[in-house]
């Protein structure tokens, strides 16, 4: 639907707020450009961005790049959430060191409905169009899908970095995965989106989408890619199998608890990434913590605080605060609780050999059925995977059901 140009901010304006937290905009010349026609044609920019479904919640890592597409958004342009429930049954093999496994069809589907639910924690659903990429990729006959193929070779695609890598490590590459940036390419001629959104570790998939879009005549789309927020553990990126993810669907205490785990380093991350907080604030917190000002503690409370609240609301964050500093801050967690000297070659620990080594339980199928019954935790934060491997600290505190708590103390 075509707007006035006063709908629009001033292209000053939007580019100030798009660039917050931006990792790397392809072109940013190429986008003023766009804002500008936009806003004097009175036509909002398409912003599109693809979810392949490969689990059923999302996380505040996720939501990196779903808040930005909100920033869209309020400036007026067009939304189009897409779900690749076709590409979903190929599997995307964006930084994977091996071949991915397959979903069916039922996976994509059940998968696809709670992302539906999920996102409108976020976007405004009466701006948002969802999409599935079946819609084309599931009508196309042979002779268009060859055509497809054509438009680019294997040379190019292996130089991408994770295919290099296995190619030169004689690991295989299936066929199958070749095609997979082709058709997240085609999503963007479908669509004719001005803008594609993505992680730092899709950059090779959204300029396949410019090169795309140019070989069907279509001007090239602008990539936007945002940083991928690490895990509560601040080391790898934030992922529900390495249990290291805050999830937008998490009741507020879960939430709050979780975030007071995360290393001081990542409090500033977390707040350009995953808040509100104007970054002048934002530097501020940095350079008093710099300095030794202020006890890096209150800021990750004020982050508690702030999230919450975005995916809850206030009351709930003030709940969460006072419940944490009850068990925690005020020694709900005795002193004199059981001390296990722990002895473990390695840096992590699968958290069922952590629950048998300190005799929490006598069995591994027992310490299993404990962390799927979510009756285990470390350092306040429940475990629910039982394939978690727990990075050692010297000490942790260990929560097995109602009764049995350890100061776990690590002897390397």
């Amino acid at each position: 639907m075509k707007k006035t140009q006063e709908q629009f901010p001033p292209v000053k304006e939007q580019m100030d707020l798009l660039r917050r937290g931006a990792g790397e905009i392809i072109s940013e010349e190429d986008l003023e450009q766009k804002l500008n026609r936009s806003r004097k044609e009175g036509r909002p920019l398409i912003i599109k961005q693809g979810f392949d479904p490969s689990a059923p919640d999302l996380h505040i890592g996720h939501a990196v790049t779903i808040r930005k597409l909100r920033q869209f958004q309020q400036l007026g342009h067009k939304v189009i959430f897409l779900i690749g429930d076709f590409t979903g049954m190929v599997g995307d093999p964006s930084g994977k060191s091996k071949t991915r496994p397959r979903l069916t069809k039922e996976d994509v589907t059940e998968n696809a409905e709670t992302y539906k639910k999920q996102v409108f924690k976020i976007l405004d659903q009466a701006d948002t169009e969802i999409r599935f990429n079946s819609e084309w990729h599931g009508n196309r006959n042979i002779y268009e899908f060859l055509d497809l193929c054509s438009k680019y070779t294997v040379a190019r695609m292996l130089e991408r970095d994770d295919f290099l890598n296995r190619y030169q490590a004689g690991a295989p590459i299936s066929l199958l995965e070749f095609l997979y940036p082709l058709l997240q390419a085609y999503d963007s001629v479908a669509l004719k989106a001005d803008v594609e959104m993505g992680g730092s570790d899709q950059k090779f998939n959204l300029l396949l989408g410019r090169k795309i879009q140019s070989e069907f005549g279509l001007e090239p789309q602008v990539v936007f890619l945002m940083p991928i927020l690490v895990g509560t553990d601040g080391k790898e990126k934030m992922s529900k199998s390495l249990n290291n993810y805050v999830g937008i669907y998490d009741d507020h205490a879960e939430m709050y608890g979780r975030l007071m785990s995360i290393p001081d380093e990542c409090i500033i991350d977390y707040f350009t990434l995953a808040t509100d907080i104007p970054t002048s604030e934002i530097e501020r917190m940095r350079s008093e913590m710099k300095s030794g000002q202020t006890n890096p503690m209150e800021f990750k409370q004020q982050l508690g605080r702030e999230i919450v609240t975005l995916y809850h609301d206030g009351d709930a964050a003030q709940k969460a605060e006072e419940d944490f500093i009850t068990r925690f801050r005020r020694h709900e967690i005795p002193d004199d609780i059981p001390e296990v000297s722990l002895k473990w070659e390695e840096s992590v620990i699968p958290i069922v050999d952590l629950l048998v080594a300190t005799g929490s339980v006598t069995s591994r199928s027992e310490g299993r059925r404990l962390v799927e019954g979510k009756a285990v935790s470390i350092d306040g934060v429940k475990i629910d995977d039982f394939r978690y491997e727990v990075p050692l600290k010297s000490q942790q505190i260990l929560k097995a059901g109602k009764r049995k708590i350890f100061r776990v103390v690590h002897e390397s």
